[in-house]
């Protein structure tokens, strides 16, 4: 019973992306949902449907039950996610330049570095949920991608 259901972003405060990205947050949703852990503390009444979205410069992750009532609100600040995620995209850029004219070697290189920035802001979700939301590895994985899609309006690289 401690698992998301249905995850909805909200369009209003995701900024614009292309169909690039578009896809990668319809994957990471429809991943995130097939396999997930979340369970919020001190409630034991999931499934849940997870509405993210961002006001004010700060992610909100407000948790609804089956019946669409609210559980619980939570507002994160995007500060300590701003480094991770401009590492993130930084590198990813290096990635795709990469794939075009590096070799094999190089590229996987650049990719074990992709994943160990995605893995350290998959943490860093993790750590701020804490006490509010436990989470397991993947899920924060997945979660932390539609993170980046709010903070910039794009996913890239296909993180699983």
């Amino acid at each position: 019973m401690d698992r998301l259901i249905d995850i909805l972003i909200d369009e209003e405060t995701l900024a614009a992306s292309g169909p690039d990205a578009e896809h990668e947050r319809r994957v990471a949703v429809f991943d995130l949902i097939e396999a997930n852990s979340f369970e919020v503390v001190g409630y034991k009444r999931g499934p849940y449907t997870l509405l993210l979205s961002m006001q004010e410069r700060r992610l909100v992750f407000d948790i609804r039950d089956e019946q669409q009532a609210q559980v619980h609100v939570f507002v994160l600040s995007m500060t300590p996610f701003r480094g991770v995620i401009r590492d993130y995209f930084m590198i990813c850029e290096n990635y795709y330049d990469a794939i075009r004219n590096a070799t094999p070697h190089h590229i996987e290189a650049i990719d074990m570095a992709r994943r160990g920035i995605h893995n350290e802001g998959s943490d860093l979700l993790a750590a701020r949920l804490k006490g509010k939301v436990e989470i397991d590895f993947d899920t924060a994985r997945r979660l932390f991608t539609l993170v980046c899609a709010l903070h910039t309006g794009q996913v890239r690289g296909n993180v699983r």
